[in-house]
């Protein structure tokens, strides 16, 4: 007889109790994956036999008495820009197949496997995370497995559907624009992408050196919350790391929001959403018990400014760094990306200094709105997942290119810093697909956002959905 699936949090939780083997859960999670894969497309490798040797390490560690992570026999896998020892980071890319294997794993990798959890494989995603849909031309589009003529957004494609599609509860991401909290969305999973500076990015390959955040995604809230306190830590090894020590998340989760001033984005928030995205908001709002400004929403500071400011780093920097590829090996780039990359790398400077000046006035103004907020809330994509090859979507009267305005509501959030937690909610008129919403705190307070997360969690309003493929 079967075992009903467990999420992340019931996994860990049955593994540390002795109520499952860590092995039994390694060889449901391969069955899993070679179920599904063919039609899901969210792994571009696997290592299934370090993972049976793994798991059968941690059930030895049980049978000896010997203390366990907590994340014991927990199952993941990682978007292929992390650096997994002996491997080569692909990114995406097929530039990158001649380059050498890793010679170790990524920090963030490390931290999981220290926990106790058990890396099974390597993840799909746009090239170079350039992108919001992993339709990636070497190794195929990604699909979302709650419609798989859809996409599953991006950049971290493999990362939202893998766990959507029950192959692994947890996986690791990236997010410079909106990359984990768009497949978050799309694919109806919790996602977190933390605040900038918080988790080491050292081994993994970059984007867009002053935006790039790296953070989970799960199938269950409490899961995302073990997943992330154990990722966390110093990394004096990572200039960019600038966490000073731990800031737990698991003991907040039951605090509840009535001490909290919850409110929701309008203006540029509203304007650049669909129905079904400001119902998913509406949803969240009226669960949270949100003080809502009723008209015109709470406003972010300069949105739109923030969002083109954004472009113009990340084409400035991502082309920068694919200069000298670029020069070499234009033509294995992928299709879909590598003009902009060309016209990124000719910007001229002075653009991108003033899109920096601007970032720090931007700062400035956005940590100022949370001396009256702790916690805001928007959606997190526009729409729901778009079928794939979509060149054009509308809101609102207005017609949009559908794979850069994936982003609209994402980018001005992570151009700030601050920290976000991706709630999956189901709002009508959208085929049955979930549209995430974001929870947005201040820098640093991580906490706040998913204490909100576990009200949403708890009534119900904001859940994982199980997909038959």
């Amino acid at each position: 007889m079967t075992s009903p699936p467990l999420s992340l949090a019931q996994t860990a939780h049955a593994v540390a109790r002795g109520e499952r083997r860590a092995t039994d859960v390694i060889e449901a999670c391969i069955a899993r994956i070679e179920a599904t894969e063919a039609r899901v497309n969210a792994f571009t490798g696997t290592r299934f036999d370090a993972a049976r040797a793994q798991a059968q390490r941690v059930d030895a560690q049980r049978a000896r008495g010997e203390p366990l992570g907590p994340l014991a026999g927990v199952p993941f896998a990682v978007k292929n820009l992390f650096d997994i020892a002996g491997e080569v980071t692909l990114a995406g890319s097929k530039v990158n197949r001649s380059h050498p294997p890793a010679t170790a794993d990524a920090v963030l990798v490390q931290r999981l496997q220290a926990a106790g959890a058990v890396l099974v494989g390597s993840l799909n995603m746009d090239e170079y995370a350039y992108g919001f849909t992993t339709e990636n031309t070497h190794y195929g589009a990604t699909r979302n497995p709650h419609n798989l003529r859809c996409v599953a957004g991006g950049s971290s494609g493999g990362s939202g559907a893998a766990v959507a599609a029950g192959q692994v509860p947890l996986t690791l991401g990236s997010d410079t624009n909106g990359s984990i909290r768009v497949p978050s969305s799309f694919c109806g999973i919790w996602g977190l992408k933390p605040t900038f500076g918080r988790l080491s990015r050292r081994g993994s390959f970059p984007f867009v050196h002053s935006i790039d955040h790296l953070g989970p995604l799960a199938d269950d809230l409490p899961g995302l919350a073990l997943a992330y306190d154990a990722l966390q830590g110093p990394d004096p090894l990572d200039p960019g790391c600038l966490a000073k020590g731990m800031a737990p998340v698991v003991h907040a989760l039951n605090l509840g929001v009535k001490d909290l001033r919850i409110g929701v984005l309008g203006g540029y928030f509203t304007e650049h959403a669909t129905a079904p995205a400001q119902q998913a908001v509406s949803l969240a709002a009226d669960a949270l018990g949100a003080h809502t400004v009723v008209h015109p929403g709470v406003p972010w500071p300069d949105a739109a400014q923030a969002r083109a400011a954004a472009f113009i780093v990340t084409a400035s920097e991502g082309g920068s760094l694919h200069l000298p590829a670029l020069r070499e090996h234009a033509a294995d780039y992928e299709p879909l990306s590598v003009d902009r990359l060309i016209s990124g790398a000719l910007q001229p400077a002075t653009w991108y200094a003033r899109a920096q000046r601007f970032r720090r006035v931007y700062r400035d103004k956005v940590n100022d709105l949370f001396r009256h907020w702790d916690v805001l809330i928007a959606p997190a994509t526009p729409l729901a997942a778009p079928e794939i090859g979509t060149e054009w979507f509308d809101i609102n009267g207005q017609r949009f290119p559908c794979r850069p305005s994936i982003g609209l509501l994402t980018q001005p959030i992570s151009f700030s810093g601050c920290p976000v937690v991706t709630a999956p909610l189901w709002p009508t008129g959208t085929g049955g697909l979930p549209i995430g919403v974001q929870l947005i705190a201040a820098p640093w307070r991580e906490d706040l956002a998913f204490r909100a997360a576990q009200v949403l969690a708890q009534s119900g309003v904001a859940h994982v959905k199980e997909v038959t493929l």
